[in-house]
């Protein structure tokens, strides 16, 4: 979307310090490094000023950029642009506003949830695209910042926008709501996630039902009927509610039968809808992918995108990186990467595809903390471990040196497994060096802060050693 300096700054209540009000600008941005022609500097502080850096952003080929206060010198007589705000958050949630009234009609699909938000995301594109203009947020930028900045990229000719919504505290879902105007809202689960700040299961389930509770009455709530929160949810939305589970029965809902799994862990299944039945087979990996890509078609079907389009979509899907992203190292070692992120539900899912994950040596499970749990961390951690025993993981390296980890590798060793405890991510690259043979299977899965993507990256190159055959 392309916006004036004049645009920007009456949309967003700044005042225009320098430069020139006709100036274009194609594209925003708070990170000075991916700056490119034509782009608006957002000057916003988190772990570093943004005002530091806007001269480098103008060096980079900013046009604009948007500030609280003058931190360099004004450009004399150029087209940079200068334009001053009272709070640089607040004005870019303004111009995401202002974006979505320049596309109002687009649908706006949210998706929320404890697990599966951005896989629900790259599969409701993959559906919907092959029929629809759509356009969705890059990575897991679905907040304050992500969620309008995702709104101001949109091609005008856009038909769909897909953008996650995340939250770690009551009113985040619905602030973003406020923002995008859902008009079809997509709840995949509610879990733990984020329990610290939440206030556990009860917390977790009203803020995600903020989402369902904004979609105005002419919209569509697309649900997960296997979720005990879902009758809560249902009883918080005037929009019309569709059901998509296997225990899915009604003539209304969309039920998923007969799945099946395939070596490289690819799902098919049949899907009965009130748009018709047919088979699906998916692209992306884990038999839990399936209730990501049955909501994703209900969406698409929803959309008005032929059944056959879907399957051909989906089919073609692939998974954002770090997710379930699965390689076999020139040694031998089958990776299983879904290092991106953990919540008790992925942790779960993603220990179940390795147990199924064909494999001629043992399987290994390297796994972090799965930060934000509060008060229920340790019983979370502990029925993860338990969970790798039940499911005969030959192996798991728990990494961290916090009670949660600690809990982790009490219930692995309590349960009869084998575990072995080390302190970060290097110490699990040296433990698996003693460990790795020929044909070994591993799944490296942790919350992001502890950086085992460092893990799978030295599984796929061959940096750790593998014993010889």
């Amino acid at each position: 979307m392309q916006l004036t300096v004049d645009e920007i700054a009456r949309a967003s209540n700044g005042t225009i310090l320098s430069g020139l009000a006709e100036t274009v600008v194609s594209s925003f941005t708070n990170d000075s490094r991916d700056v490119g022609d034509g782009a608006c500097f957002l000057a916003l502080s988190d772990h570093r000023d943004g005002h530091d850096f806007v001269r480098d952003a103008w060096r980079a080929g900013a046009v604009a950029a948007l500030v609280e206060r003058v931190p360099v010198e004004l450009p004399d007589g150029g087209e940079q642009a200068m334009i001053r705000v009272a709070d640089v958050p607040v004005a870019l949630a303004a111009l995401g506003r202002y974006a979505r009234d320049r596309l109002a009609a687009a649908e706006v699909v949210g998706i929320t949830g404890s697990a599966g938000k951005t896989s629900t995301k790259d599969l409701v594109v993959a559906a919907s695209g092959r029929r629809r203009s759509v356009h969705a947020n890059v990575a897991s930028f679905n907040n304050e910042i992500g969620l309008p900045m995702t709104l101001l990229h949109a091609p005008a000719t856009t038909e769909v926008i897909v953008t996650e919504m995340g939250a770690r505290f009551a009113g985040n879902i619905r602030k973003l709501c406020e923002i995008a105007r859902p008009t079809i809202g997509v709840i995949t689960h509610v879990g733990m996630a984020h329990a610290e700040h939440l206030g556990g299961p009860d917390g977790i389930a009203a803020v995600k039902g903020e989402l369902v509770e904004e979609l105005p009455a002419s919209g569509l709530a697309v649900l997960n009927a296997d979720d005990p929160a879902t009758p809560g949810l249902i009883a918080r939305s005037v929009a019309r509610v569709l059901q998509v589970g296997r225990s899915a029965c009604s003539d209304g809902d969309v039920r998923v039968v007969d799945i099946e799994l395939d070596d490289q862990l690819r799902a098919g299944f049949t899907l009965e809808t009130p748009w018709g039945t047919g088979k699906l087979r998916l692209g992306v990996r884990g038999e839990h992918q399936v209730m990501n890509a049955a909501m994703s078609a209900a969406v698409a079907l929803s959309l008005d995108v032929p059944f056959e389009e879907i399957a051909l979509g989906l089919e073609g899907a692939t998974g954002s990186g770090g997710r379930m992203q699965l390689e076999r190292s020139a040694s031998g070692v089958t990776v299983l990467d879904d290092s991106y992120n953990a919540s008790p539900t992925s942790m779960a899912a993603a220990l179940h595809s390795l147990a199924r994950l064909p494999a001629d040596g043992r399987r290994i499970a390297v796994l972090g903390e799965m930060r934000e749990l509060g008060d229920h961390a340790s019983d979370a951690h502990a029925t993860i471990g338990a969970l790798a025993v039940e499911l005969a993981i030959d192996l798991v390296v728990a990494v961290g040196e916090s009670t949660s980890v600690e809990a982790l590798a009490g219930a692995v060793d309590a349960s009869g497994g084998r575990v072995r405890r080390v302190a970060d991510a290097a110490a699990a690259c040296l433990a698996l060096g003693g460990e790795l043979g020929p044909g070994d299977a591993v799944l490296v899965k942790a919350s992001r802060a502890v950086r085992l993507e460092q893990v799978a990256e030295a599984l796929r190159t061959g940096t750790i050693e593998v014993a010889a055959s």
